[in-house]
């Protein structure tokens, strides 16, 4: 099995989840509760790039590094996911 079917796998299984109780035991076992937090760190800084803060508002909001942040920044303008995802708010 090649890397992409194996990324195609992690995704399959991702979409799969119907729960956020399934999701909290995946994601508890498949990553650090540091890297966790980081993915969460940089959906919220996403956020708030769509909300129309400035960079120093998100860094001074967030623990997020700069060299991070311009890469959500490229993101949210130009990527796939987050302009789609994040504006389905529950």
């Amino acid at each position: 099995m090649g890397i992409s079917d194996k990324i195609t796998e992690l995704y399959r299984i991702i979409t799969g989840l119907k729960t956020i109780e399934e999701c909290e035991m995946f994601f508890d076992d498949l990553c650090t509760k540091k890297e966790i937090e980081k993915m969460a760190e940089r959906i919220y800084a996403a956020k708030l790039l769509m909300d129309g803060k400035t960079y120093n508002q998100v860094i001074a909001e967030t623990e997020i590094s700069s060299a991070t942040l311009s890469r959500v920044s490229q993101c949210v303008q130009y990527g796939n996911g987050y302009s789609k995802l994040l504006k389905k708010d529950p």
